[in-house]
């Protein structure tokens, strides 16, 4: 980040992302897809706005880990994703 804010870039820098999603509204209609979400420290997550588009059947906040969190905290992230599929089941 720092080296956006020295540069003056952080603008620009967003512009992929605006470029890549151009509507970046919410569906008409929710995914009916069971969704689990994991939020590892540092996650920028908003539960509510999550169910708004997701059928959100598992959310779990965990104590460690971040961005890379199956290299950061593979045991937290592999017991998660197994208790999302264990409740498909």
């Amino acid at each position: 980040m720092a080296l956006y804010w020295f540069t003056g870039t952080a603008g620009t820098s967003g512009r992929l992302y605006k470029e890549s999603a151009p509507d970046w509204a919410p569906p008409a209609e929710r995914d009916p897809t069971p969704t689990g979400i994991a939020v590892f420290p540092g996650d920028s997550t908003v539960r509510r706005y999550a169910e708004q588009v997701h059928n959100v059947v598992h959310w779990s906040e965990l104590p460690r880990g971040g961005h890379y969190a199956a290299l950061q905290a593979p045991d937290l992230f592999v017991a998660d994703v197994r208790e999302f599929f264990s409740g498909l089941a």
